[in-house]
């Protein structure tokens, strides 16, 4: 009779109350309770449903081949104001003509801190797009048309995104929430069962720790996370999963910080090329 796990999930949540009144305890027992035990449901009721996007939000993720990026392109389709997070140069033209494409008109260009593996596309959509406009943190160092502080909202039609600092990776490292939404971009400081790197460019894996716990981790546990890079073909990911299986952030701190500091990574190919042109992030001339 209860052969589907989705259904009994399902009968679970919407129907039990209303089977314990319609039959004796004992047939309640025998079929509902049971389920409490079974390891998918558990997991069901404690993620809970994934929040839909509202109508009028549109939602591209883009990737860059070369650099393992992901862009994001947000807007708000009655208005048509859209923004763009982490553009890469090679693809600015690709994400112009998308944005022309679609009809919207690009406010702004988004940048979760200065990166050290690619050149931001931000200065080159800004020649392209007339009205649109850089964005990182202030803390990044970086010069751009709008320099955030701690909890700055950045507003695109009716959509609003947070600007949570999120240090460790760099100083200025933000991730930016939607919350009416259930998603949060963490550019590189929590990443797909991973995290960015902290030897290089201000990084502290204590800091970087205490960023993705109370900032991250802090989120309802159905929020979707969406990095600015990975590696395995991997495109997105819960907080509930990343605090369950995220072979780094589920260390105690003391053994975080201890891997973090022995990982003996390559000096980033691009960094000496890219940190230079992203300090002057969305006004290369």
């Amino acid at each position: 009779m209860f052969n589907s796990v989705a259904w009994q999930s399902l009968a679970y949540h919407a129907q039990c109350q209303l089977w314990r009144r319609a039959f004796p305890i004992a047939v309640c027992s025998k079929y509902f309770e049971p389920l409490k035990s079974n390891k998918f449901i558990r997991r069901h009721i404690m993620l809970g449903p994934q929040q839909s996007f509202s109508k009028t939000f549109f939602f591209r993720q883009l990737f860059d081949q070369e650099s393992s990026t992901y862009t994001y392109l947000l807007a708000d389709i009655n208005s048509k104001e859209a923004v763009l997070i982490d553009p890469v140069l090679e693809q600015a033209i690709r994400d112009a003509n998308l944005i022309k494409e679609l009809g919207f008109s690009l406010k702004y260009a988004i940048n979760t801190h200065m990166h050290a593996d690619h050149i931001t596309g931000s200065g080159v959509l800004k020649k392209m797009i007339p009205g649109c406009k850089s964005i990182i943190s202030k803390s990044s160092g970086a010069n751009a048309d709008i320099k955030l502080e701690p909890h700055d909202v950045i507003e695109f039609g009716s959509f609003k995104l947070d600007a949570r600092p999120t240090p460790g990776h760099t100083n200025g490292c933000v991730t930016y929430v939607a919350e009416d939404q259930g998603i949060a971009f963490t550019g590189d400081t929590l990443l797909i069962r991973g995290c960015g790197r902290t030897d290089f460019q201000e990084g502290d894996a204590a800091t970087l720790y205490e960023s993705v716990h109370n900032q991250i981790f802090s989120l309802p546990e159905n929020f979707r996370l969406f990095p600015a890079h990975d590696y395995k073909g991997h495109m997105s990911t819960t907080v509930w999963e990343e605090k369950r299986y995220n072979p780094r952030l589920t260390k105690p701190k003391n053994e975080f910080i201890d891997l973090m500091n022995n990982l003996n990574l390559p000096y980033p190919k691009k960094i000496d090329v890219s940190v230079p042109a992203n300090k002057v992030c969305g006004i290369q001339d």
